[in-house]
């Protein structure tokens, strides 16, 4: 059973690692988020029946698991880094894919759990369906939430809020 859960994780570990940059983005504790969801998968990976992919159940485990150690967290005394105004750092005007990319996961981080996880499900293209039976609603409710969002992104990278 170990060498099997172990060979899935590998094969899947992209999801995790997009995951905890998606939840964990410039936490310095990334890493140990990333471990213990994998911790949490292993825990729940004996209940895992192949009643759908292993991909989705991955998914759902550790798209929960992101959202309950961000709750836990938020319970804890808090820090902040210093922004590149308060050290007096100038912006710079750089677009390249790096940095654009960066914009991206600091306005997705502006989201809710929720939200984070629907916009990182449909950046990874699976469709409206697939992303319903993870997340838990209906494909409906799926492309409005979409559409919301975007256009939440759209307004918190036009406002500089990043």
């Amino acid at each position: 059973m170990k060498e099997e859960f172990v060979g899935l994780i590998n094969k899947h570990d992209g999801i995790l690692q997009k995951i905890c940059n998606i939840y964990f983005y410039h936490n310095p504790y990334k890493e140990d988020y990333y471990q213990e969801i994998l911790i949490r998968l292993w825990k729940a990976y004996p209940k895992f029946r192949n009643e759908s992919a292993f991909s989705t159940w991955l998914y759902r485990v550790s798209l929960n698991s992101a959202i309950d150690i961000i709750r836990k967290e938020s319970l804890q005394p808090h820090h902040s880094e210093l922004s590149r105004v308060e050290y007096n750092i100038p912006e710079s005007e750089s677009n390249t894919e790096s940095d654009l990319k960066d914009k991206l996961f600091q306005a997705i981080n502006h989201l809710s759990d929720i939200e984070k996880a629907i916009i990182l499900l449909h950046l990874e293209e699976h469709s409206y369906a697939e992303i319903g039976e993870i997340i838990g609603i209906s494909e409906g409710n799926v492309g409005v939430r979409i559409s919301r969002i975007k256009h939440q992104l759209i307004k918190i990278l036009e406002n500089g809020k990043h």
